[in-house]
């Protein structure tokens, strides 16, 4: 969590950013469930015809399926968190590995800096301060990403009066 500060601040924006997945838990296991079952049908279709080898390459597959499925859960845990006050903003970035890194920046001074693409929209959202780029939000889609930059631009004007 954010460092908190003894003298309570009024708190302009705080925002939580995580990855989206689409496939909840119970849905992963429907899928594996449908592919495993499939695969074990299939494969003793195949086992019967006398093509053993088959068998043991349609048990790899779902295994590599649920591997990849799991190294994509395991990359959703990691999330930013922004937090404006009218004295400070604090930014913090967890790795999926519980890595945090967290930056104390003045509103003041920070400036925000976004990118758009007609196609696409905001492609990057950025905070920079004393020529140090902050890129946030890497992980949203575009149009979370024109949301995010339109709520931080609000706050900071709110911020540097």
């Amino acid at each position: 969590m954010i460092a908190s500060n003894p003298i309570p601040e009024k708190t302009l924006l705080f925002e939580r950013l995580s990855p989206h997945r689409s496939l909840s838990p119970k849905g992963f296991a429907i899928v594996m469930g449908i592919l495993g079952g499939a695969s074990i049908i299939l494969g003793i279709a195949f086992l019967m015809m006398g093509a053993w080898p088959i068998f043991g390459f349609l048990g790899l597959d779902v295994f590599l399926v649920w591997l990849a499925f799991r190294s994509n859960y395991r990359a959703a845990r990691a999330f930013e968190e922004i937090l404006v006050t009218p004295v400070r903003l604090v930014w913090r970035r967890v790795s999926a590995r519980g890595e945090a890194r967290e930056d104390t920046m003045n509103p003041r001074w920070v400036r925000l800096e976004t990118t758009s693409d007609e196609l696409s929209g905001t492609t990057r959202v950025a905070l920079t301060e004393r020529r140090i780029t902050r890129v946030i939000g890497t992980f949203l889609p575009p149009r979370h990403k024109e949301k995010l930059a339109k709520s931080l631009a609000a706050a900071l004007a709110t911020a540097k009066r």
